[in-house]
């Protein structure tokens, strides 16, 4: 999961309140349901000593939220009287969770969000340019058009019967690619910016296919080609679904298969680690497990993908914290040595998550019968600058 949605609470100083809500609205009583939950959520704020103020800012924004297209769930982040982010959620929370504490309670998004939820740039493609869209969370957002120069169009009259034949075809053809080149241009520029983690090319099989291969080397193990979808009509929606979703899990695996390579790989090399009296690596190479050897690196800006295991007891582990994303240590100490007078705590997970946020790093949920980290919290590095 890509964190850059989580920068509204990189800056803010707390407390924070962080409510994850059920919102499916399938339900004939959805409005009344609805209303006992935001209450559920707001009285458990109040309950854990949460500022009127926050409170106030909380039940105020719920009580604003349209009852009808909401996501299966959300999580509302709220600090010093206002709502800092609202994330909607793949999956619904089982229950009401409501956390007041120094920073922003995150780690269940993860399994409540995750790369389900992750954005996917979908271009429709056929000789003559290309239609953008992003999908997130089911929603659908136009985001551009492609369209061949003007002497494209006349590649669709038939051939002349004649001599020239062959010239014709070959200026055809190589149309075409131009066209797949211009194409294959304008989706390298806008896939950084657009937040997605999968690129789907559908419509003209020949086409999407030279696209692709003109695509910049590194955006490749990212892209896709799926029957079903086009810019001309009558193309079978549904099917294209089942088959986006089937890529997005495929997609989902590799990429979850080749983290935990990386860090099987990495945690083994010898000689990379340094290891303290307590037996716990404190100087990673290319892997880091447990709760120091992972905050020693994310201190140092080396996480790449940070790696929670549903179940792992150290992500529930107090660490000491600052105002500021890299101010995280083990022991109050190692941030008061930082300038911090006076540290508070936070559960492992929300400290390296804000971190990881704050470098640019990923996040992956792995499932608990997964090979994962000891203790259910790893990752894996980047090399020192």
């Amino acid at each position: 999961m890509q964190l850059a949605f989580l920068a509204p609470l990189l800056d803010r100083p707390g407390p924070w309140a962080s409510v994850y809500l059920d919102t499916d609205r399938g339900t004939e009583d959805a409005a009344r349901r609805r209303a006992l939950i935001d209450r559920a959520a707001v009285r458990r704020l109040a309950g854990l000593g949460a500022d009127e103020a926050t409170r106030a800012a909380v039940r105020e924004y719920l009580a604003a939220e349209a009852v009808s297209g909401s996501p299966p769930g959300r999580a509302v982040f709220a600090a010093g009287g206002e709502v800092a982010l609202d994330v909607p959620l793949a999956a619904a929370p089982p229950d009401v969770d409501a956390a007041w504490a120094p920073l922003p309670h995150t780690a269940p998004l993860l399994a409540l969000r995750g790369d389900t939820a992750a954005p996917c740039l979908i271009a429709a493609v056929d000789r003559t340019g290309a239609d953008l869209e992003l999908r997130d969370l089911g929603r659908t957002t136009p985001v551009g058009t492609v369209e061949a120069p003007q002497w494209q169009g006349r590649g669709h009259r038939a051939p002349p019967a004649d001599r020239y034949e062959w010239h014709y075809r070959h200026r055809r053809e190589d149309a075409w690619d131009r066209t797949a080149g211009i194409i294959a241009d304008h989706l390298a520029r806008t896939w950084p910016q657009s937040g997605a983690r999968l690129l789907v090319l559908t419509g003209d099989a020949r086409e999407r296919h030279a696209v692709r291969q003109r695509l910049p080397q590194q955006l490749r193990p990212d892209t896709v080609e799926i029957d079903g979808g086009g810019r001309a009509g009558g193309t079978s929606r549904e099917a294209f679904e089942r088959r986006l979703a089937e890529a997005w899990a495929a997609h989902r695996s590799r990429r979850l298969d080749d983290a935990l390579d990386a860090f099987r790989t990495g945690i083994g090399r010898p000689g990379e680690h340094t290891v303290t009296a307590e037996g716990v690596d404190t100087a990673p190479g290319a892997a880091a497990q447990g709760v120091p050897a992972v905050v020693d690196a994310a201190r140092q800006h080396r996480l790449a993908t940070l790696l929670l295991q549903e179940g792992g007891h150290d992500q529930d582990r107090q660490v000491w914290v600052g105002p500021a994303p890299g101010q995280l240590g083990v022991h109050r100490n190692d941030v008061r040595r930082m300038g911090v007078a006076h540290p508070g705590q936070a559960p492992a997970a929300d400290a390296l998550l804000r971190c990881a946020a704050a470098t640019g790093a990923d996040a992956l949920a792995v499932p608990a019968a997964a090979p994962g980290p000891v203790g259910g919290l790893g990752a894996v590095l980047r090399r020192p600058e």
